[in-house]
């Protein structure tokens, strides 16, 4: 009998750890992940992007299984395309949301995801796109952003870091929405208590795994939540000082293969065939 193997599930961030700077995946984080998914791992895909914007990497990895979208508020099952779950942030609490935030640190800039495997990324006027190669339709007004129900909310100030932005909006929204940070640019309004930790958990009963099976890498400190729900949490060179703090290891950074690095220790090549 085949020794059991020390996780069986890995769950990965996209932007800034599982892909390089130019959208990419590199032939070894490819190798890497065939070599697990041999072993008999699964790779889940968790990530702050919405599902439609998921879908064309997932084709491309040649997956058919799930994949956590919209920083947990959508389990994607890529062989079906369709939604497993799907929780949406209630737009007039949004609006309202905005409203405190501005009332904070004046015009903010907004865009949304719209619900759904066919849903849109709208951005109102100065809404500047955090990844230009994402596809993204210009709105005439704020207001035109509500027309479809919505995901979250991604948020942009012209003159605050993430950092000053997000903190400000925790304070400001309090109870509305989750405030979560992703990435450069990327300070997002989320339905409540909504988090990749929980959007996890729910594509891992899905697949009947648990926590204590889990690595999960990341680079931003809105994997932090995923950090502590998996058993090992390992942040990229590039992470974020927050989630660095909360990491098991620290690894090379995106462009390094620092995930290759680490599934390759994991998971070594049998050399006895």
């Amino acid at each position: 009998m085949a020794a059991p193997l020390t996780y069986s599930l890995i769950a990965t961030d996209l932007d800034g750890t599982l892909l390089r700077g130019d959208d990419t995946l590199s032939d070894r984080s490819r190798a890497a992940l065939a070599r697990a998914a041999a072993a008999g791992a699964r790779h889940l895909v968790v990530t702050g992007r919405p599902a439609p914007r998921v879908r064309p990497l997932l084709d491309d990895l040649g997956s058919k299984g799930l994949a956590v979208c919209g920083q947990g508020a959508q389990v994607y099952d890529a062989g079906a395309d369709r939604l497993l779950f799907s929780v949406t942030l209630d737009r007039e609490l949004a609006e309202t949301a905005l409203g405190k935030i501005e009332a904070e640190v004046g015009q903010v800039y907004a865009a949304v995801d719209q619900d759904g495997v066919d849903g849109l990324t709208l951005i109102e006027p100065g809404y500047l796109m955090p990844h230009p190669t994402l596809p993204a339709v210009r709105v005439e007004r704020r207001d035109d952003l509500w027309c479809e129900p919505i995901s979250k909310v991604l948020l942009r100030h012209h003159a605050l870091s993430d950092d000053e932005l997000a903190t400000v909006a925790r304070g400001a929204v309090g109870s509305l929405a989750s405030v979560t940070m992703s990435g450069p640019g990327t300070v997002e309004l989320q339905p409540c208590g909504v988090t990749k930790a929980t959007g996890l958990a729910l594509a891992a009963g899905f697949l009947d795994l648990s926590p204590s099976e889990t690595v999960a890498f990341g680079d931003m400190p809105n994997d932090i939540p995923m950090f502590e729900w998996a058993a090992y949490g390992v942040a990229m060179a590039n992470a974020h000082p927050e989630l660095k703090a909360v990491a098991d290891e620290i690894t090379t950074s995106n462009e390094d293969d620092g995930i290759a690095v680490v599934l390759e220790r994991l998971f070594p090549e049998d050399r006895s065939q």
